[in-house]
């Protein structure tokens, strides 16, 4: 019997959010201690813990069958994966930043200077794109603190929410990838029928999880001469599911709604005399 093996990142809020993804799939994970390799009980799967920027190399190899990892990754490996899906957590983004002191102008600035980074490969693809002469200086971590200390102009790095940038007194000017949380396939898990159902397995739970990410559950009691409008405010995905109550000239309403219109849509229906309206969260969504 075939098993999927995902190689994850050893620690790290990466690991973390991947090891919730893979348990709100109904794939218990038990806790790897010392060990590289754990293997699920509930699915067909083994979890490989790896460092973030092994993951490429290891599914291109064939070490892993599918790995979950920053894009950004990916794009620095240049490994030959298969993005199979982009996961929609864990966004950050790659950007260039000066110091807050630079008379910065545009990315002509850059002509010439000396730019720190731990992803050379995507900064000298952007640079030669951009017709940009710079140095690139490859350093392996605090790459933030490089203009202070003299081994660079400007970096090129990560950014999250920036507050690491403005502790360091730098500027972000210039975006170059916008990066998340992506799950890669080596291409050959598609040649083995048994991989390729579980992958597709796989896949339909993680769609399942997503889709329910920023939704809301609304249930209420509603007037029958207010059931039009009221579908109208919450027209669901497809339609509303409405209920007859005991009580003549009311009905139960159920609606599937985004939690960032919810209160105008809440707001909404009480004024046309919805009651008793409960709020709940969906964990899953299958459609």
């Amino acid at each position: 019997m075939s098993t999927l093996r995902i190689a994850l990142q050893t620690k790290g809020r990466l690991n973390t959010d991947s090891i919730t993804l893979l348990e709100e799939a109904g794939i218990n994970v038990e806790d790897p201690g010392r060990k590289f390799l754990t293997r699920s009980s509930s699915f067909p799967v083994e979890l490989l813990y790896l460092r973030d920027d092994d993951i490429p190399q290891a599914v291109s190899m064939g070490a892993a069958d599918l790995g979950i990892v920053g894009y950004n990754e990916v794009l620095e490996k240049e490994a030959p994966v298969e993005v199979v899906r982009k996961l929609g957590w864990g966004a950050c983004r790659l950007s260039l930043a000066v110091p807050a002191s630079a008379d910065y102008d545009g990315l002509q600035w850059f002509q010439g200077k000396r730019i720190a980074t731990s992803y050379p490969k995507i900064l000298r693809k952007f640079l030669s794109e951009n017709g940009i002469s710079a140095s690139v200086h490859e350093i392996a971590g605090s790459v933030e603190v490089a203009p202070s200390v003299g081994l660079g102009d400007a970096i090129f790095d990560i950014v999250s929410s920036g507050g690491t940038l403005v502790r360091n007194s730098l500027v972000e000017v210039y975006r170059v990838v916008e990066s998340e949380a992506v799950l890669i396939a080596n291409p050959s898990v598609h040649d083995d029928p048994e991989k390729e159902s579980d992958l597709k397995r796989l896949l339909f739970r993680f769609d399942s999880i997503m889709k329910s990410h920023g939704k809301k559950y609304l249930l209420m009691n509603i007037p029958n001469d207010s059931l039009e409008e009221a579908i109208r405010i919450v027209p669901a995905m497809r339609s509303p599911t409405v209920l007859p109550l005991a009580q003549s000239g009311w009905s139960s309403l159920h609606s599937v709604v985004e939690e960032d219109v919810l209160w105008d849509k809440v707001h909404a229906l009480k004024e046309i005399g919805a009651e008793g309206i409960l709020v709940l969260d969906v964990e899953k969504l299958v459609l």
